[in-house]
């Protein structure tokens, strides 16, 4: 039978603990005892455990045995911010298929009060990967990083390689791009950053950074796709090709 799968909030070498509302649904609703055995993750690694004791409402594992994890794709999804619902819906669905960051932007088409808002509902996107991380039994959760301008996202150096998804790109498919990086690299697994905008796509003096600034356009296909659907469906078939 699989075990369920915790996320520790605290560890060292031989015990980790749950605190808060992970502690609490294990309490109240699963009515733990002192034996339970589970599988707990603590510092992106991932042990078989025991409870060893249930007290002032956090509940301490006695770690037994490391077990093999599977590695996040070294993907950061670099997210134009958008409706908050869609975008939690995203954010969600990547974690469950194994980004291993997610850098929301905002970008010339984003509307102004989400713009506003974004930095607040930044701790709200970390607590929808962490659950999301522990249904999907991952061993880590994704890096939510703050919301930044575009600008500033696209002019930072990085070694991965960069891909913007752009409607207006038709001759390079993603895949067609995932071919020549993996080419390229050989061996060797690349890491990868990929660009999502935002609803009504991104503005002239956006696509002309992005270009000016070494990121590659691609397409999807032909067919014009939400943002949070352009997201997963880029996620997929980058998983296709390093899984």
């Amino acid at each position: 039978m699989t075990r369920r799968r915790w996320i520790a909030e605290h560890w060292d070498e031989a015990t980790a603990t749950l605190v808060g509302t992970q502690a609490e649904h294990m309490i109240r609703v699963l009515r733990a005892q002192r034996g339970i055995e589970a599988d707990v993750v603590a510092g992106g690694r991932v042990f078989h455990a025991e409870v060893a004791a249930i007290e002032n409402g956090e509940v301490r594992f006695n770690l037994l045995a490391e077990l093999e994890a599977d590695p996040a794709l070294p993907v950061t999804l670099a997210m134009a911010v958008y409706k908050f619902d869609h975008m939690e819906w995203a954010i969600e669905k990547a974690t469950e298929l194994g980004v291993a960051a997610i850098a929301p932007m905002i970008a010339w088409r984003t509307e102004k009060h989400l713009a506003q808002a974004a930095e607040k509902r930044a701790e709200r996107w970390r607590r929808i990967a962490k659950e999301a991380s522990q249904q999907a039994r991952r061993a880590d959760i994704p890096v939510i990083r703050n919301p930044v301008p575009l600008a500033t996202l696209v002019r930072t150096a990085s070694s991965a390689a960069r891909i913007v998804l752009a409607e207006q790109e038709r001759s390079t498919t993603l895949r067609h791009a995932m071919d020549a990086i993996l080419a390229s690299t050989g061996d060797e697994m690349p890491s990868l950053e990929i660009a999502i905008g935002p609803e009504g796509g991104w503005a002239p003096a956006e696509e002309a950074m992005f270009d000016a600034n070494g990121w590659h356009a691609v397409s999807l296909g032909p067919r014009i796709l939400r943002a949070e659907t352009a997201a997963i469906s880029a996620l997929a078939v980058v998983a296709s090709y390093l899984e």
